[in-house]
């Protein structure tokens, strides 16, 4: 189980998707979540529009790089059309690990055949994944309750995707429920599994006993 820090590894609200959340978790050897954006023709961290003083997506990539390009990264699309200049980005870090996910599904079919994995989506609102055949990976989600069992997780394991699981802290429930079924399953001692969460050095503590 990959931990992943959502938005960073941050301690105050105010700090996430900021370059100090991000040098702690990639300090703690952590993939992060992040948001992507455009303003004004550049690539933005930021998980609303916009509206200046945002971090470069190039700044996360060359502090990605500073501390070795450790974890995966797991870039949230917020916007379409960017793959042009995403692409054109990335290119210049070869050695980054990354995915991308939750773009619309029109705008998803672009990034698709591209060298950079994509991660389809699945939900209690979204059982069916669009394009699963051709995704790299699942973003599976859960909004309001656990809705699927480990099968779930191990049928798309088995599938030859790469699974990343929302915990639940997420979406305001307690994830130690889940994070204890996730813990006892020796199914899931999986290296294509990612848990993404709000709470990185605690799920680190739980998945590494």
């Amino acid at each position: 189980m990959f931990i992943l820090s959502h938005r960073g590894y941050w301690k105050a609200p105010e700090e996430r998707n900021s370059g100090q959340a991000f040098r702690r978790a990639f300090a703690l050897g952590l993939g992060v979540e992040t948001d992507v954006r455009d303003r004004l023709g550049d690539l933005v961290i930021s998980h609303d529009p916009p509206t200046g003083g945002e971090m470069g997506l190039r700044d996360l990539l060359e502090l990605h790089a500073e501390y070795g390009h450790v974890g995966p990264l797991a870039l949230n699309i917020k916007a379409d059309g960017l793959r042009g200049p995403l692409e054109s980005t990335l290119a210049d870090f070869p050695k980054v690990n990354a995915f991308v996910f939750d773009m619309s599904v029109p705008d998803a079919l672009d990034y698709l055949g591209w060298s950079v994995p994509v991660f389809t989506r699945q939900s209690e609102m979204e059982r069916e994944c669009p394009f699963y055949e051709r995704a790299s990976g699942v973003w599976l989600d859960a909004f309001f309750g656990d809705w699927y069992e480990i099968s779930c997780i191990v049928e798309h394991l088995q599938f030859g995707k790469q699974v990343c699981l929302v915990s639940p802290e997420l979406h305001g429930r307690d994830p130690q429920p889940l994070w204890d079924r996730l813990a006892a399953s020796d199914a899931l001692r999986d290296s294509d599994l990612m848990i993404c969460t709000d709470r990185p050095e605690e799920a680190e503590a739980v998945f590494s006993r």
